[in-house]
């Protein structure tokens, strides 16, 4: 039997005070232990028990929480499902298409007649004068098909006419373009959080000896539908929906957040780019092809510093503004990891820049635990390189009721 991971503190000097740093087990380590709602793919996200063990102890129902890096939206589903209001940005517009229509799904008789009607009158327009080669990653028959669907949903996009069926189900197509196994419509490529290159997927087809076999893309959209449903109840839509007309969605640069009122968030749970670690829209080009999107443009608006001193003066920046736009006594957990090898700790450079900024460093907390498959596929090793690692700045905004000192993840 696996014995938890013992408790152990060390310091930190941040502005002539300690700062704990605690290491120990946070939550489990098993797979997929959150709701089946989050069952969706993108790059460098965190586990949905991340944003609910600090929901739980720093939020209550009805209080606005906030992502400014929301990407796949982890953090506002769990909020939504906690009875919290949902509040995300995101530079991405991809971030958006994939998490707003899980805060009011449709009903399974809803997207079974839809997909009746797609099947029945979806039509391929053929290809655009710029579409990309994508016969490497899908057969011509599939190809036609996501052509159709994609014209289906850009159109409606224009003409407003796209409703919550039609919005679940361009989620679900968009996360079912690329991946390593039968459930995509691609041939076998790389895990599903990212596309490779149309060169980098011919030569992985030459190499393994693949070949784009037809899909039935409208089966396997109903079959991702009931997997993303299967948690789903009478009782927890009922939720979901009570919060979704209230949720909100940006995108704006986080270090402005011009949308959001003075002091009018809770609760700030995030993991910001890591330095320029990862390249957005660079994974996303074909999730952005079928959405109509400029991948070029999107990369510009979301390019990241390199340097970990141009990093910290943008992360400054970000602090203000949420300085600004939480109550008083509210809180943020910075989710950060290790970059170059393992050599930077970015909490030693965020807890100065955050004081700087008018929050106050309570603490950071590091998970201790042990990942497998996806930290093994990344060549992450455990507690150490990368967001698995789960290093966790906690900060508030000075006023409000509660202790400086106060420990709510005990």
């Amino acid at each position: 039997m696996k014995t938890r991971a013992e408790t152990k503190v060390d310091w930190l000097e941040v502005a002539g005070r300690r700062i704990p740093r605690v290491w120990r087990e946070l939550w489990p380590a098993r797979q997929r232990g959150g709701h089946s709602l989050h069952e969706i793919s993108y790059r460098a996200c965190f586990k949905a028990e991340l944003p609910r063990f600090f929901l739980r102890r720093m939020s209550r129902p009805g209080d606005l929480v906030l992502d400014p890096f929301m990407g796949r939206g982890t953090t506002l589903i769990e909020a939504a499902l906690l009875g919290r209001v949902p509040c995300g940005n995101d530079l991405n517009p991809l971030a958006r298409i994939l998490c707003e229509p899980r805060l009011d799904p449709p009903e399974e008789s809803e997207v079974e007649e839809r997909l009746s009607l797609y099947r029945r009158d979806l039509v391929d327009p053929g290809p655009d004068a710029d579409e990309p080669d994508l016969e490497v990653f899908y057969h011509p028959v599939t190809l036609g098909l996501l052509r159709a669907l994609r014209s289906r949903f850009l159109e409606g996009e224009k003409s407003g006419s796209l409703d919550r069926t039609d919005r679940w189900l361009r989620m679900i197509a968009t996360n079912r373009l690329s991946g390593h196994s039968p459930g995509f419509f691609s041939v076998r490529t790389m895990p599903p959080n990212q596309a490779v290159s149309i060169e980098t997927q011919r030569k992985l087809n030459e190499r393994r000896g693949l070949r784009p076999e037809p899909k039935d893309v409208l089966d396997l959209m109903a079959r991702k539908s009931r997997s993303l449903r299967r948690g789903l109840d009478a009782e927890v839509l009922e939720g979901l929906r009570r919060v979704a007309a209230r949720a909100r969605f940006l995108t704006e640069d986080a270090a402005a957040l011009e949308s959001l009122p003075d002091a009018s968030v809770r609760l700030v749970v995030t993991s910001p780019p890591f330095l320029d670690v990862v390249d957005y829209a660079k994974d996303n080009w074909l999730r952005c092809w079928f959405n109509g999107f400029d991948a070029e443009a999107i990369g510009r608006r979301l390019s990241t510093p390199s340097r970990l001193g141009e990093w910290i003066g943008k992360m400054m920046e970000v602090f203000r503004a949420l300085v600004r736009v939480l109550l008083p006594g509210g809180w943020v957990v910075f989710e950060v990891g290790e970059v170059r090898g393992g050599k930077i700790r970015l909490e030693e450079s965020i807890l100065p820049a955050a004081a700087a900024a008018g929050l106050e460093p309570v603490s950071v907390l590091v998970n201790l635990q042990e990942f497998t498959k996806t930290s093994n596929c990344w060549g992450v090793e455990n507690n150490r390189k990368g967001t698995n690692t789960n290093r966790l700045v906690l900060l508030r905004k000075p006023g409000g009721l509660g202790s400086r000192e106060g420990r709510p993840w005990g």
